[in-house]
């Protein structure tokens, strides 16, 4: 069973410790702008509703400089975070978020953004394309097999030992609902 779920941070937003596995290519659903706030841009995600990227000002440089100032020109954009144990805050490295890829340039975007007050450091950002890649779809038919076997068991009146054989086996979700479905109403 995967513990993945398990790991995540109770937060309103995404941090650093949802970044240690690795990056994370996400789209952008929405950017909002709180001024006065330490954090004034929330970047809406698809995959994390109600948890945004609320990057740090060298982030919000690049996002500036790669897709202009305007949000409503964010939407629909990918971008891939990574976690740097690196990232500074008050002096002190607390690790951060930083764009490593981004969807909407044609090339690598190499910038020199402020590290510390008056000393700056080279930061690349690779192009990413436009759209995610095409998931597979799953197939769904149901072999001849598990049919003819189905309804043997159906009529020995063994369907319910079958079906726990099956899940025991690991079966997909799509073949044990169609086995399940084959019960006899009394």
């Amino acid at each position: 069973m995967d513990i993945t779920e398990t790991l995540a941070p109770k937060s309103d937003q995404q941090n650093y410790d949802d970044y240690i596995a690795g990056p994370r290519t996400v789209t952008v659903a929405d950017g909002k702008v709180f001024k006065g706030s330490e954090q004034p841009l929330h970047i809406e995600l698809v995959e994390y509703p109600g948890r945004p990227f609320k990057p740090n000002k060298s982030m919000r440089r690049v996002l500036a400089i790669a897709w202009g100032t305007e949000t409503d020109a964010y939407i629909g954009r990918r971008l891939t975070l990574v976690g740097n144990p690196g990232v500074k805050y008050g002096g002190k490295a607390v690790g951060g978020i930083e764009i490593a890829a981004m969807s909407g340039i044609g090339k690598p975007l190499t910038l020199a953004l402020t590290e510390t007050r008056g000393k700056k450091r080279s930061f690349t950002v690779q192009p990413l394309p436009d759209a995610a890649p095409e998931q597979k779809q799953p197939d769904l038919t149901i072999p001849e097999d598990i049919k003819t076997t189905t309804a043997r068991m159906v009529s020995e009146g063994k369907l319910p030992d079958y079906l726990a054989w099956l899940t025991n086996q690991g079966a997909p979700t799509h073949i044990t609902d169609y086995v399940q479905a084959q019960e006899p109403t009394a």
